[in-house]
């Protein structure tokens, strides 16, 4: 049994392999590394702080490989005066969880955390650059495959493949690349802000199996051009991020 298991994950891995090409290897700048880096940014419309941040990350774009941004928009500004958009409160709790990773007393905006490891504020440049270099040169400890298929009734099917453990979750990300929006109150009010690897929808899966099939949900209006998949796994106990990668949507 154990053989066949592993057989089927190599097809898996092969069928995998055949047809995806990661939108990191279209992009002609040597890697540094074998490793990759996961940027999580934590941001609001509501925060004054946050466009800085959410500029330096949008210029990650094409800068090295193996990189995955996301920007998750949390909800807890949303009652200063301006609701924000693109956020949700799944994403203030999983900040809140990194805060009880760092034993943070409060949360803030902007944060990033990379690779789940290493947190700062979002406007710091210079040192996201620098942990991103950090981060790519290290080894990963296991490896994850996606396969993505075209979007159906607003559903995009993402075929997983990865080392099934039960220590590690899955978390699968649809990321619209870019957005901008004219903010009418708060402590943006009057300006049109630019938003980069913003989170639209967010799946966390505890105790992945070695290979599956999720879907994610496309939101209504906006072209599957506009957005990228990305998949990783992460230590249940203390956050830390052990493989990741990502895809265009055909």
């Amino acid at each position: 049994m154990q053989n066949l298991k592993s057989y089927f994950r190599f097809l898996v891995f092969i069928f995998l392999f055949s047809s995806f090409i990661p939108p990191h290897e279209i992009n002609n700048k040597i890697n540094s590394g074998p490793g990759f880096a996961v940027v999580e940014l934590f941001t609001s419309e509501g925060c004054s702080s946050c466009p800085p941040a959410d500029e330096a990350v949008g210029r990650l774009k094409g800068w090295e490989k193996n990189v995955f941004v996301l920007s998750f928009h949390v909800d807890y500004w949303n009652n200063l005066g301006w609701k924000d958009i693109f956020s949700d409160p799944a994403y203030s709790s999983r900040q809140k969880e990194y805060g009880a990773f760092f034993h943070l007393s409060n949360i803030y905006t902007p944060q990033i955390i990379v690779n789940g490891k290493v947190e700062f504020v979002g406007s710091e440049e210079s040192r996201l650059r620098k942990t991103i270099q950090e981060s790519i040169l290290e080894i990963p400890k296991t490896e994850i495959h996606i396969k993505v298929l075209k979007e159906t009734n607003r559903k995009i099917p993402v075929l997983v493949a990865s080392d099934g453990n039960k220590g590690f979750r899955l978390n699968l990300a649809l990321v619209q690349n870019y957005a901008s929006d004219f903010v009418q109150r708060g402590e943006n009010k009057g300006k049109t802000l630019s938003h980069f690897f913003i989170v639209r929808d967010f799946k966390v899966l505890s105790n992945p199996k070695d290979s599956d099939t999720f879907f994610l949900d496309m939101p209504t209006g906006l072209q599957a051009s506009n957005f990228t998949v990305i998949a990783f796994l992460q230590e249940s106990n203390n956050g830390h991020i052990i493989a990741a990668t990502g895809s265009s949507i055909p």
